[in-house]
């Protein structure tokens, strides 16, 4: 080929659409994981839980003979960690997004708001595999020892995920920033303990454990602990709860999200 057969001229083209999220969901993960408040509630907080409710034997647990503390607790380790870094982290996450202008310059490039949620929802989806797997591995030096289906855990664990994000959403799309910080962490420490998240439900007060049944929180740790302890295929319940609550965040968020 001559150089007068070369065809030199500019061929401009928009970027595909996955690329875009693609490279949002890097520079997602880059901000989540450089924030050390994030990291201390996203992973140091649930890993010291874990190893203090899996060895202090004076906290009841209701444990029998055969059930090892670490595999009661383990369920709900896990429950916690999807509801901190779904919910509590991104919903502080978009709250000073919009807070100091980045929403606003995210809204004047390609990236569509689809494209941004999915983004978020990605790298979210990333570092709780990295929660889980570090948890899991803990647990399994404490003794714990996998039981129950892993993909009936996996659907609970994407289910919980989805209903915690769009309740995130809703959030950080009403409050103001400030107020989103405040929020988060007060709800944050209110679906822990109401929703019997780390304590199984058997060991709380009647009128609490139904009530916490109606919590996303209570949800997604009976759901775990249904499928990882007792052996439940499918926990209707667990799933028919965090849906109703994804559709009622996603309905919020849609009339409430903006980019500022």
């Amino acid at each position: 080929m001559t150089v007068d057969q070369l065809d030199l001229r500019p061929a401009p083209g928009a970027v595909s659409t996955s690329r875009i999220v693609l490279a949002q969901t890097r520079a997602e993960l880059r901000l989540m994981m450089s924030n050390g408040e994030q990291l201390l509630l996203t992973v140091i907080i649930p890993l010291a839980l874990l190893v203090g409710l899996s060895t202090l034997s004076w906290i009841d647990l209701g444990t029998d003979a055969g059930t090892k503390r670490v595999d009661v607790v383990l369920p709900g380790i896990i429950a916690l960690a999807v509801m901190s870094t779904a919910f509590t982290a991104q919903a502080i996450s978009v709250g000073f997004d919009r807070r100091y202008g980045v929403l606003k310059l995210l809204g004047a490039t390609p990236l569509s708001r689809t494209g941004l949620l999915t983004a978020k929802t990605l790298a979210v989806l990333i570092i709780e595999a990295f929660q889980i797997a570090l948890i899991c591995g803990v647990g399994a030096v404490l003794g714990w020892r996998p039981t129950g289906s892993p993909l009936t855990a996996l659907l609970l664990v994407i289910a919980g995920t989805a209903a915690f994000s769009a309740l995130a959403l809703a959030m950080a799309g009403v409050l103001r920033a400030e107020a989103t910080l405040a929020a988060a962490n007060a709800v944050f420490l209110f679906l822990m303990v109401a929703g019997g998240t780390v304590i199984p439900r058997d060991r709380m007060p009647d009128w609490l454990g139904t009530f916490g049944e109606l919590l996303p929180s209570g949800a997604l740790g009976n759901g775990l602990r249904a499928v990882m302890i007792d052996g439940a295929l499918f926990p209707v319940w667990s799933f028919v709860v965090l849906g109703v609550w994804f559709l009622a965040g996603a309905l919020i968020a849609a009339r409430t999200f903006r980019w500022e």
